[in-house]
């Protein structure tokens, strides 16, 4: 069982989900190796997150730890998901925005 409440969690996947489209296909390509054309957070916990993507017309599944696992607060969500997000611009040689 998740330390997050049903609504934390729906609340972070609408947010990345809705606007964060692009940080999603860039986080999985960089942590999957593969080219991803779409993708989408559909769980997280303490432990880190998950998304399902699309890559060569095939759905997978991809389950990252969060770096600073395990976490016990909303706020340390966002932190972790930041951090995968620099680490997938480095890994793939993006210039990130700035946060």
């Amino acid at each position: 069982m998740t330390v997050f409440s049903p609504e934390v969690v729906d609340a972070v996947l609408n947010h990345m989900n809705g606007d964060h489209v692009d940080d999603n296909v860039l986080i999985v390509k960089a942590f999957s190796g593969r080219e991803a054309t779409e993708a989408t957070m559909n769980d997280l916990d303490e432990q880190g997150g998950t998304w399902r993507y699309v890559a060569e017309g095939e759905e997978h599944q991809l389950h990252i730890p969060w770096p600073s696992a395990p976490l016990s607060e909303r706020p340390e969500i966002r932190r972790e998901v930041v951090v995968l997000y620099d680490a997938a611009c480095e890994k793939l040689g993006v210039t990130p925005r700035v946060h």
